[in-house]
């Protein structure tokens, strides 16, 4: 008898067998799956997958999180593959459910880490690890909105990208994080969820207390950070562990007690 399970894109898919064999194309989910103790499922990553550190020498990589080696994936029998809507191309998507069912998330929320911790516990049968990492992020959270009741809200950009710069935007999970921080984004009112800004025309914008250097997937220098803190009044500018503001999973118990060092350098 089979059971089945809804995505996060509204998409149902039928399992006779919890699946055994997974291939992850999503970095944070990756290091989910190996925290909820799937470390012997998992049959195939991507070459950003970086953590646990010791996958990149024990598992298959099938190529990035835009490019797969579709056949590389089929050679390695998935009774899953799992993918995110923001991380990897409805294409991908498509080509990949020929094989196997393509479970897809969709994260911009904090409820939506949880949801999907939740599903992974159900589709996995992992209900208890999965419990225990929504205790310990739902704890982590609480202590950190104490930590951070009382600060004061700063306006900030948080640039991921130069040659265009490109910022985060809103209706995206760094936003979500950077809400949680009292940090108010100057680029929300753009449409676009990343959008290319003139850094000219900061000031106008919003005129941020603090720029945010991510750490990825670009990797800025100090010559950026100068050439930023120029087209402001006051910012600090700040070189940030992207990890921290756009990995979900488990992931975010480690964030919140990085935030908590990051306002103590504010």
């Amino acid at each position: 008898m089979s059971k089945t399970f809804t995505d996060q894109l509204g998409t149902s898919h039928s399992f006779t067998l919890t699946p055994k064999r997974i291939v992850s194309l999503v970095p944070s989910q990756t290091e989910l799956l190996y925290d909820l103790g799937l470390e012997d499922d998992i049959v195939g990553i991507t070459k950003f997958c970086v953590h646990p550190f010791h996958f990149k020498s024990t598992k298959k990589i099938v190529g990035g999180t835009k490019k797969v080696h579709v056949e590389k994936i089929r050679l390695l029998q998935p009774d899953i593959i799992i993918c995110n809507k923001e991380e990897n191309t409805p294409e991908i998507v498509e080509a990949l459910s020929k094989i196997c069912p393509v479970w897809v998330t969709d994260i911009i929320t904090l409820e939506d880490n949880l949801q999907m911790i939740t599903d992974f516990g159900l589709l996995f049968n992992k209900r208890v690890e999965a419990q225990k990492w929504i205790d310990k992020t739902n704890h982590a959270l609480i202590d950190f909105q104490n930590f951070i009741k009382d600060k004061q809200v700063q306006k900030v950009a948080y640039f991921i990208w130069a040659n265009p710069y490109m910022v985060a935007g809103k209706n995206t999970f760094i936003n979500e994080l950077l809400k949680l921080n009292h940090f108010e984004n100057i680029y929300t009112n753009r449409e676009e969820r990343y959008p290319e800004v003139i850094i000219q025309k900061m000031r106008i914008q919003g005129d941020p207390d603090i720029v945010l250097l991510s750490s990825e997937p670009f990797p800025f220098t100090d010559d950026h950070a100068f050439e930023l803190g120029r087209f402001t009044h006051h910012a600090k500018v700040i070189f940030v562990d992207g990890e921290m503001f756009s990995w979900y999973g488990s992931r975010l118990v480690k964030a919140f007690s990085y935030f908590k060092q990051l306002h103590s350098k504010i």
